[in-house]
């Protein structure tokens, strides 16, 4: 009777050691693997509401006749290739999210240069849409912050979470690596040179 109580708690012991090396990690893992993925499709939510929205405003500008073809057509363009970069959730590496980075800021930047050409046409500065367009893009931009912010942090639970140990050996056997994070523009360290 003993030799099977002792052979019972050697089992309890052994089990609970492998729940607390194994599995409780891994599931630590999937736990924080899922959170990455959904502020990722957080991130891509807000990215999509900017599309939306400056597409309508895209749409107004259009509809000016003398207005700068050329500079819609760049506009339209980098636009195109803003929403042809996807990132699968589940491979959220360093190189992905930058390569998704630079064709949301590209398409910033060009639809930048379109606002600045858009402000010498006095008709359009007064139509109702591009009035609506201007009180809701610091909205947009401030949510694409916001949701950029959330998905780093759930990055750095996940990637703290997978490099302490003894989370990073079961990592390794399960093929848990490191996600990548957004990064600042390149130059935005720089101080801006303002004049009056």
């Amino acid at each position: 009777m003993n030799r099977l109580i002792t052979l019972g708690v050697v089992i309890v012991v052994v089990l609970l050691i492998v729940f607390g090396i194994f599995i409780g990690p891994y599931n630590g893992m999937v736990s924080r693997s899922q959170a990455t993925s959904q502020m990722w499709s957080n991130v891509e939510t807000q990215y999509q509401r900017r599309t939306d929205l400056y597409s309508t405003v895209m749409a107004t500008i259009k509809g000016s006749a003398k207005f700068e073809q050329q500079t819609l057509t760049d506009v339209i363009a980098a636009r195109a290739q803003a929403t042809s970069v996807t990132v699968d959730a589940s491979k959220l590496t360093p190189e992905s999210i930058q390569k998704f980075q630079q064709a949301q800021d590209a398409f910033k930047s060009s639809f930048g240069r379109l606002m600045a050409v858009a402000e010498q046409y006095p008709e359009l500065q007064t139509t109702a849409a591009f009035r609506d367009f201007q009180t809701q893009q610091e909205g947009t931009e401030n949510r694409i912050t916001k949701a950029r912010q959330d998905f780093n942090d759930a990055v750095n639970d996940y990637n703290t979470y997978i490099q302490s140990f003894p989370h990073n050996l079961v990592a390794g056997m399960y093929g848990y690596a490191q996600k990548g994070y957004f990064q600042a523009q390149a130059g935005t360290e720089n101080v801006p040179k303002v004049s009056f």
